[in-house]
């Protein structure tokens, strides 16, 4: 009588086996090998689906570093000391997706005919009227609370309102002039996307 397994069982069995940090493979002679699992799923056995394995992880590292996860390094000081120059970050194109940048995320703007983006923090939002009096940020005439800016230089900027897809970002930096930040109104089709390390200020 042929013995057979219920599919149930089946998945059961290969669920269990995949829950072990290695791979058991049986060989015809009753040798036991254990297969480290990344090996077994990299590499395996059949040369054909090794070859076909390595070109769709290849295929999937290239589209998410192409169009998800976009590599950046920081150039300049003027998001310090959240981001220092030099550092690397991701730029995550996911999040905006679905749904609108928020106020304190930084983003990476794209500038017009560059491939060169700023990554810069939003302060206001759209439809808002904003203003900056000795340094400080006024969101409809409220004040607004940022504990990243350290040692803020005097800036003065008076009310503006915003546009329904306009954005205001500063950097982080705010000891430096105004006058050397690239920042100011954005577009909504310039922001690329969110920094995935948001960054932790110095106390």
């Amino acid at each position: 009588m042929k013995q057979f397994v219920a599919p149930a069982k089946i998945f059961q069995d290969r669920i269990t086996e995949l829950c072990y940090l290695g791979a058991v493979s049986v060989f015809e002679s009753g040798h036991v090998d254990l297969v480290p699992l990344w090996r077994r799923v990299l590499i395996g056995r059949n040369p054909r689906i090794t070859l076909l394995r390595a070109a769709l992880i290849g295929l999937v590292c290239w589209v998410t570093f192409r169009h998800v996860l976009l590599p950046v390094r920081i150039s300049g000081i003027s998001m310090e000391p959240t981001l220092r120059n030099g550092s690397v970050n991701l730029i995550n194109r996911l999040p905006y997706w679905w749904r609108e940048p928020r106020r304190g995320e930084i983003v990476a703007i794209r500038t017009t005919g560059t491939s060169v983006m700023y990554l810069k923090r939003i302060v206001a939002m759209p439809n808002e009227t904003v203003e900056i009096r000795a340094g400080r940020v006024f969101i409809n005439g409220e004040p607004l609370a940022e504990s990243y800016v350290k040692n803020p230089d005097p800036w003065e900027m008076p009310p503006r309102r915003l546009g329904r897809n306009e954005y205001l970002v500063f950097g982080d930096n705010r000891s430096m002039p105004m006058e050397l930040h690239v920042a100011g109104v954005v577009r909504r089709d310039r922001i690329v996307g969110k920094a995935i390390w948001q960054g932790r200020p110095d106390p």
